[in-house]
């Protein structure tokens, strides 16, 4: 296998009639996918995707992919193929458009939907085109054929790209579901035709690599919906993503089995849900959905509440409810149903929600206790099988972090890819496609671009290193007024603190010997106030250090007088 590479040059110009892919993002991540494909001077997008920030990333509402490779060669762009309607697959693609609007967007029926849907909130008019399965489109330089795949989101969709430097077939999501609700199975045979025309590049999901066997059904959530609905006696509570639509079926119909009213809760859940209602994705029983406001002429028995936030986001509907901070309330005999998997990296956020519900006295059940969630991805034992139906000269893992890469790299080369035909790749790594092999050809710069409020990519990891500073150590101002005269410090200095447990009298003591740090500075020559701000940093720092075991944002101000 060509493993990762930390350490590579930029690339070469690429070579006539060879092609080369970027991954702009989902190499490494679970999240913001984008890959680029360029062939004779066009480039091709394949989704443009989010990533939602951890932890450790405060103040940050959206990560999106660097689209600094391609910002200046937007007119070269053909299109930007969707392969289904997740967020970390079109989440981006507002942003995007903001550089160029008129770049095309295709994909299915449900997903250009739900970005047309996403891009009216940025008042931005797309261009459009619709296709399903086994369609076949000439998008420039490259003819895509479209082949139906199951994921856990209707009309997901996997592309055949392909130019006269052979073909690559993108997954995009799947799995194998035999019994999906909506009766669509990923197109195996389709899978077979191209593998029996020749599949140069294969580009492989990886998120469920490292789990054996198969996913199961979805279908199989339905009976344990059923029994926890029937053990229920006051409200029911499910929270899901807010594109899950067969999830949200499901609720529907154990709703209207048990006799009960359900209500969407969350804007992105009341406006997909409507959008796959209105084109025939969500079959809706009569009667069974009622709008939030009448939920308080209804019995607690008689209601569900369908929710956003089953990953613990702060702003979404569950955390709120967990925190009283929402017009719907839990107490005890309520039953909240998390129906979804954890996302790497929420785990803390989704465990503080369960224990708020929990603490209101909701019963909670979740994947850890219940099967009510089932993931979208392939298990190893599918994965094995599409390996050996395409055949591929050529994989390359893509969707996950890298311990999901490489354990689907080790499965392609246990069915007979040549281990020096697997490359492995991150964000930002090059793979050249050239004369029928594919390898790593060098690096371009592809950092995380954050999205804070209004700004995008203006936070930086030095900014987001001083909130985390700010949150964890506390704050400390230190002020003081010199003479530049006599040298003398005419007032202060003062310390103001936040964030730290002690009362701002233990500062009395280090007081003096910053007074005395100044003007032996001062003595000395230094007459910049920024030398002076330093000096009061460093040793209010190692005070801090030494005595508080604390290592706190300091910000000196010095004034001349």
């Amino acid at each position: 296998m060509t493993h990762l590479h930390t350490e590579l040059a930029p690339p070469p110009p690429l070579q006539k009639g060879a092609l080369r892919i970027v991954a702009l993002g989902g190499l490494g991540e679970v999240g913001r996918n984008m890959a680029v494909l360029e062939y004779d001077g066009k480039l091709l997008i394949i989704d443009c995707g989010v990533l939602f920030p951890e932890d450790n990333q405060p103040g940050v509402d959206l990560i999106l992919p660097d689209f600094g490779y391609i910002e200046d060669r937007l007119h070269d762009v053909e299109a930007i193929v969707l392969t289904h309607g997740h967020e970390d697959h079109i989440g981006a693609v507002p942003y995007l458009l903001r550089l160029r609007r008129d770049i095309p967007l295709v994909g299915s029926q449900l997903t250009l939907a739900f970005v047309e849907a996403k891009l009216k909130e940025h008042r931005i008019q797309p261009v459009t085109l619709a296709v399903k399965e086994g369609q076949v489109e000439q998008l420039g330089a490259f003819r895509c054929e479209f082949v139906a795949v199951n994921h856990s989101i209707p009309d997901a969709l996997a592309v055949a790209v392909t130019t006269g430097a052979g073909t690559v077939l993108h997954t995009g999501d799947f799995k194998m579901d035999q019994l999906p609700l909506d009766g669509r199975i990923t197109d195996l045979r389709a899978f077979a035709r191209l593998g029996e025309r020749g599949v140069d590049l294969f580009m492989v999901d990886s998120t469920n690599a490292e789990v054996p066997g198969f996913v199961t059904p979805e279908r199989e959530i339905g009976p344990v919906l059923d029994s926890v609905f029937a053990a229920s006696e006051k409200r029911i509570v499910v929270a899901s993503f807010s594109s899950h639509v067969h999830r949200v079926q499901q609720v529907l119909d154990a709703a209207y089995a048990h006799g009960r009213k359900v209500a969407l809760v969350g804007r992105s859940m009341v406006r997909n849900m409507g959008i796959a209602a209105d084109l025939g994705y969500l079959r809706v029983p009569e009667g069974v959905l009622v709008d939030l406001k009448q939920v308080d002429q209804l019995r607690d028995d008689e209601i569900v509440l369908m929710c956003t936030g089953s990953q613990g986001e702060p702003m979404a509907a569950l955390s709120r409810i967990a925190n009283h901070d929402h017009r719907v309330s839990v107490g005890p005999g309520d039953t909240v149903i998390l129906a979804s998997s954890l996302i790497p990296g929420n785990e803390n956020a989704v465990f503080r929600v369960i224990n708020g519900l929990t603490r209101l006295g909701a019963r909670v059940v979740h994947s850890g206790n219940a099967r009510v969630h089932v993931s979208g991805h392939s298990g190893a034992g599918e994965l094995l099988y599409c390996y050996n139906i395409v055949k591929p000269r050529n994989v390359m893992p893509v969707h996950g972090e890298v311990r999901h890469l490489v354990a689907n790299a080790a499965l392609a080369v246990k069915t007979g890819v040549p281990p020096e035909r697997v490359v492995l790749a991150e964000d930002g790594v090059v793979v050249d496609l050239v004369d029928g092999k594919a390898s790593v050809v060098g690096a371009v710069p592809c950092g995380l671009v954050f999205v804070d409020g209004s700004s995008i990519g203006e936070i930086t990891e030095a900014e987001l290193k001083d909130r985390r500073i700010l949150g964890e150590e506390g704050f400390v101002s230190v002020f003081a007024v010199v003479d530049s005269g006599t040298g003398k410090v005419i007032a202060g200095p003062q310390i103001l603190a936040r964030g730290l447990a002690e009362d701002d009298k233990v500062f009395d003591g280090i007081l003096p010997q910053v007074s005395k740090a100044l003007e032996e500075s001062i003595a000395s020559g230094a007459n910049d106030t920024y030398q002076l701000q330093q000096v009061m940093r460093r040793v209010v720092g190692r005070w801090a250090g030494t005595k508080l075991r604390r290592r706190p944002m300091i910000v000196p101000v010095v004034v001349e007088a």
